[in-house]
């Protein structure tokens, strides 16, 4: 398949019906207008010529790469098309100020001009759709300017011209407003790259990159794609690829991810991806990607707006036809009165009503390193009642902390734990050393260190032998009651019990647990706000661990001691009560992802999430979720309002003809006032409200 840029792509429903007519070409059965992005996806053995006529019949065109147009420059087409619209205006008042004054062939030799330097676009289509009977905006718009012009309605009909001329360019405007909105956020891509070869720096396309390039990236500079630091020390700005914009100090041997910027220094960086598998490269696909996805809103817009058409004409030809032959009413006035509801038939506004607000929901959550893999998951994620979340490094850090120190010798208990495990890679023993670390004591070595199978390790420290492990190590000692209801409190609160000893008392222990994550309260609090009822935690943690986190969380269900295939059937037992969404890390999780409604992942980049989750949090934190629905439900709020008010402009319209007072300016301004409001509304996401500010 092979992809082109179009430009003049204004009208959802024309692009339909271009794609229609694309797809009945030899071989065109698979092409695709993706009217979000403005392109063309098209198999190489259509014949590009014949599908350049028919984009041109639209004023539509292939844009060649020489002319690839930035996204702040404007396609001059619609810089002559304002022009033209400004024209016919000034036409239009030339013809009202000299009606009285100028001959009845002058004026209406004006309104002609003023109609066909606005309308000709639309007169042309309409009169070949006339001739192959088929039935569109254009050709509901040519009937009614013959209609009118053919009953004397000279000013009116040029009028009708002039708006839906504007009509049709603020239509244009606001779909490329949101497309222009989502080319600034693709721009973040690098585009070179200062590589070193054969001891030579010299500047590259990315596209030239190789595995194992070592890359110069001086501050300011975009890091071209994923690598690892060989040389250098940097802070990195991380924005283009997970919204933070608070900068992450980076070092030789740290990864980097291609599109970040280096803030100050020269960073030396070994390239591990290609650009095009890097992590900004997959995510930029997916948005582009997401843009073209239909949801089921549109799909109805789209299904719903075939028979509407149609049917506006079988109402407007009985509102002709009926009053005159049975109620005695005026031919003249009532044929004026079904032409006027021709008008009212234009179904543009209701497929707008979707897609500039789609792609304006999934271009503000993707500023906020929030990947949305569609319009459909966006629709989604705005109706989701339950959410459920893994417990490790989900909620809480995935990584041992201690929770609760109990100690009878405070400085021999720390320096005997420090010497011991100061050399181990054991996650304990690493909650155990960031505890002793804090404590301040001095560390000394640790000498014949020996494993206890199931209990710990025994080594000599300072000429005494010392014990340090889990209850079983202290077997060899008689407890007293003291330290015996300290160690049952540490096993009821479900920690991970860790202890040292001599060979004649217990020195102290340590409560370890997975550390909570500090957002983790705040982030079910701004949930059950955002009006999630139901949050639930789903671990393979025994029971009491999961209480406990439950509890210190908020939450409002728990499941615990699951294996994966049981995670999967308490996912399936909860979408059949609401629409549920499972939240993972992308790896672990990926049935009970697949399982849910949505499955969204915390990833920062890495390929798994990117791959497995409708919606992916670029973050390796929960704190953009809540953010992320309440775009999504605002979304879901404006689409809805949208349809409304089209619906309800054009049913007013329409109920106008019964007292007979539909006139041809008040459909034309129905339908043009519609297109209006549903545009500035639909791009009022892209605009961040108070409460989404708080959230962030």
């Amino acid at each position: 398949m092979a992809e082109y840029r179009i430009e003049g792509l204004s009208c959802a429903n024309c692009a339909r019906e271009m794609e229609e007519e694309i797809q009945k070409l030899p071989h065109g059965k698979d092409a695709k207008i993706l009217f979000n992005s403005s392109k063309l996806s098209l198999p190489e053995e259509v014949d590009l010529a014949k599908v350049e006529r028919i984009l041109a019949s639209d004023g539509a065109a292939i844009i060649k790469d020489s002319q690839q147009p930035s996204s702040t420059d404007r396609p001059r087409k619609e810089i002559d098309w304002r022009i033209l619209i400004l024209i016919s205006a000034l036409l239009f008042t030339a013809a009202l100020i000299g009606q009285d004054s100028l001959p009845s062939p002058a004026v209406i030799a004006l309104y002609l001009a003023a109609t066909a330097i606005s309308g000709y676009r639309t007169f042309i289509k309409g009169i070949k759709n006339l001739f192959r009977f088929k039935f569109t905006i254009d050709t509901l718009m040519t009937v009614a300017l013959i209609g009118a012009f053919s009953i004397g309605e000279w000013r009116e009909g040029t009028m009708v011209a002039i708006l839906f001329g504007l009509n049709e360019y603020l239509e244009g405007l606001g779909m490329e407003k949101a497309r222009s909105s989502m080319a600034a956020l693709l721009e973040v891509a690098p585009k070179e790259a200062l590589v070193i070869r054969g001891g030579q720096e010299k500047k590259i396309p990315i596209s030239e990159l190789r595995i194992g390039d070592a890359v110069l990236v001086k501050a300011g500079e975009k890091i071209p794609s994923d690598g690892r630091i060989t040389h250098g020390k940097s802070s990195v700005n991380e924005a283009a690829l997970t919204g933070e914009s608070m900068p992450v100090e980076k070092e030789k041997g740290d990864f980097v991810y291609g599109g970040s910027i280096n803030n100050e220094g020269t960073l030396k960086v070994e390239i591990t991806k290609l650009y095009q598998d890097s992590s900004l490269a997959k995510i930029l696909h997916l948005v582009e990607e997401a843009q073209e996805t239909k949801t089921p809103t549109e799909l109805f817009i789209n299904q719903f707006a075939k028979y509407y058409t149609p049917a506006i004409m079988v109402i407007a030809a009985l509102v002709m036809l009926v009053p005159p032959l049975f109620l005695g009413g005026d031919w003249s006035s009532w044929f004026y009165q079904g032409l006027a509801v021709l008008i009212v038939g234009c179904p543009c506004a209701l497929i707008l009503s979707s897609p500039i607000a789609i792609v304006s929901g999934i271009t503000r959550n993707a500023r906020n390193g929030i990947l949305v893999k569609g319009g459909t998951h966006l629709e989604q994620l705005g109706r989701i009642e339950t959410i459920a979340f893994d417990k490790t490094g989900t909620l809480t850090k995935g990584a041992p902390h201690v929770e609760r120190a109990i100690v009878y010798e405070p400085e021999l208990f720390y320096q005997v734990a420090g010497a011991i495990e100061k050399h181990s890679s054991h996650p304990l023993a690493k909650a155990v050393m960031e505890e002793v670390a804090q404590s301040n004591v001095s560390v000394a070595e640790a000498e014949e260190i020996q494993s206890v199978a199931g209990q710990g390790v025994t080594a000599i420290v300072g000429g005494t032998r010392y014990y340090l492990g889990n209850e079983g190590i202290l077997s060899h000692l008689q407890l007293d009651a003291g330290v015996k209801a300290d160690i049952e409190a540490l096993k009821h609160s479900a920690y991970t019990l860790v202890a040292a000893a001599d060979d004649h008392r217990v020195l102290g222990m340590f409560g370890i647990a997975d550390q909570i994550r500090s957002e983790s309260p705040q982030l079910i609090k701004q949930l059950q706000e955002a009006g999630i009822k139901q949050t639930v935690m789903l671990t393979g943690d025994h029971e009491k661990t999961a209480e406990k986190v439950a509890q210190k969380i908020g939450l409002t269900d728990y499941a615990a001691g699951l294996l994966p295939d049981e995670k999967v059937q308490k996912i399936k037992e909860l979408t059949k009560q609401s629409a549920t969404a499972m939240v993972g890390d992308g790896i672990n999780d990926a049935p009970a992802l697949a399982t849910a409604d949505l499955g969204i992942a915390i990833g920062k980049g890495t390929d798994s999430a990117i791959e497995t989750a409708d919606i992916v949090l670029m973050q390796d934190h929960l704190g953009r979720l809540p953010a992320a629905i309440a775009i999504s439900k605002r979304v879901n709020r404006i689409i809805k309002s949208n349809i409304l008010l089209t619906l309800g402009l054009k049913l007013i319209a329409l109920l106008l003809t019964i007292p007979g007072w539909l006139t041809l300016w008040i459909a034309i301004l129905s339908d043009m006032g519609a297109t209006i409001i549903v545009t500035l509304i639909s791009l009022t996401i892209l605009v961040e409200t108070k409460k989404e500010k708080e959230i962030l």
